[in-house]
């Protein structure tokens, strides 16, 4: 996806801007955007929402949908369809690093002694919400084409669909269970470990959509093809790059900045290997974190994963960016608004009410089985990205992404509402009856 920025006629073009005036313009736009979606986040942080949720709504506030249209000749000026390609291509990077470190901490072990409550919730948050959203993909065909969908939809697109609904966003949910204070509560942990099996299942879903889609650069390649050609680069990359990897981190010693430079040229290699392949960058860049060894032992590496996460954190909100220019708001419809509003509908329902549902078959009582559920249905960066991927390989029209880009925003936001929500209900419901009973005590006058 490029940025779909400055595209008027009256625009600065590339013929237009000189090499000095194209660097003077990178460089701006990228100042204005690591500050004003830093700036984003920890306003966010302050009013007590994830850090996400303030660079995303930085990211449209950027885009064409508010400043282009309140001061289109500042957003021409600062955003010129000359530096679209420089910007996108900082936001494919810093999503590859970003998704290399995720590949890299993902540990199924961490599911421990509650391995069996976890698949199942993973399962029932899964299944629930895709079925729901593919079905009404189907029954509502006739809305989708009023948002720019063709009327006989691909399975692909029935597929994406449905991922759209069931996606749990593994780093917020973490970054929310660690500020709630439940990293190590029954719920927080069966949460963050459900949600990272939930993780693998939407993510190789969405990998067999965009392969039978066709898009990308193997899109020449039939579906086939692709599928086998994809399977056989995961198991080299399992059974060869694996070892080598080991070899090379366990019985080398290297500089840490030669290792991590390594390594990222590795996640940045198998990245394009996959776009190559017909899929998304984003899956060579987890497949190359998955693949990377861990320490003896079984232990992260500090020394590449926190530089790693540096690197990312600070360069992420090109992708918000990124995200913001396709959304289109001031195109948003009547219907538009109506989707919007069942799908959020559905998108929490589906979610909490499987999440909760399972998390109490597995043993937890009601109101930690709701915090399960409530924290599952976080979507946030991973459904992002996963819409980027849909919208990049034709699976989604415009109006249709904008809506679940604010689906995503929506679920994401509610997540501590719920909580605490949930939390005084907790709290009333524990209280004993005697306390409850004095209380208030009725006139008797």
């Amino acid at each position: 996806m490029n940025f779909g920025i400055a595209s008027s006629p009256d625009a600065l073009s590339a013929d237009a801007l000189s090499p000095d005036a194209l660097i003077t313009h990178f460089v701006g736009a990228s100042a204005l955007i690591l500050v004003a979606a830093h700036s984003g986040g920890w306003l966010a942080r302050r009013l007590g929402q994830p850090y996400i949720v303030g660079q995303l709504a930085t990211g449209i506030a950027l885009g064409p949908s508010l400043l282009g249209s309140t001061a289109p000749t500042v957003y021409e000026a600062l955003f010129p369809a000359a530096i679209g390609p420089a910007l996108t291509g900082l936001a494919q990077f810093s999503l590859v690093v970003f998704l290399f470190a995720v590949g890299y901490e993902l540990d199924l072990k961490v599911l421990g002694v509650r391995a069996r409550s976890s698949v199942t919730v993973a399962l029932a948050s899964f299944v629930v919400p895709m079925a729901v959203g593919s079905g009404c993909a189907l029954l509502f065909r006739g809305t989708l084409h009023d948002l720019g969908m063709p009327r006989d939809l691909s399975p692909a697109m029935v597929v994406f669909a449905g991922v759209a609904l069931a996606t749990t966003a593994v780093p917020v949910l973490t970054a929310i269970v660690r500020e709630n204070g439940l990293s190590r509560t029954v719920p927080g942990v069966l949460a963050v470990s459900a949600a990272g099996v939930l993780d693998a299942l939407c993510w190789t879903v969405l990998a067999g959509a965009l392969l039978n889609a066709g898009g990308g650069a193997g899109g020449g390649l039939d579906w086939p093809w692709r599928v086998g050609l994809t399977v056989g680069y995961v198991v080299l990359m399992a059974c060869a790059a694996r070892p080598l990897l080991r070899l090379l981190l366990w019985r080398t010693r290297l500089e840490p900045s030669l290792r991590m430079a390594l390594l990222i040229g590795f996640a940045l290699g198998s990245a394009w290997v996959t776009h190559a392949l017909g899929l998304h960058v984003i899956f060579g860049a987890l497949l190359a974190g998955v693949v990377v060894p861990r320490e003896r032992g079984g232990t992260l590496d500090p020394d590449l994963l926190r530089p790693l996460l540096s690197v990312a954190s600070l360069l992420l909100p090109f992708f918000f960016v990124l995200s913001g220019q396709s959304v289109a708001l001031n195109n948003m419809t009547g219907t538009g608004w109506a989707a919007l509003s069942v799908v959020t509908l559905l998108a929490v329902t589906t979610k909490v009410g499987s999440g909760t549902v399972a998390a109490g078959l597995g043993g937890l009582d009601r109101h930690d089985a709701r915090t399960v559920g409530i924290l599952l249905n976080t979507r946030g960066l991973t459904e992002l990205i996963a819409l980027n991927a849909g919208l990049d390989a034709g699976l989604l029209s415009a109006p249709l992404y904008t809506v679940l880009v604010f689906m995503a925003l929506a679920t994401t936001l509610l997540t501590q509402p719920l909580l605490r929500l949930n939390a005084r209900i907790a709290t009333r419901e524990r209280r004993p009856a005697s306390a409850r009973s004095t209380a208030v005590k009725p006139y008797a006058g």
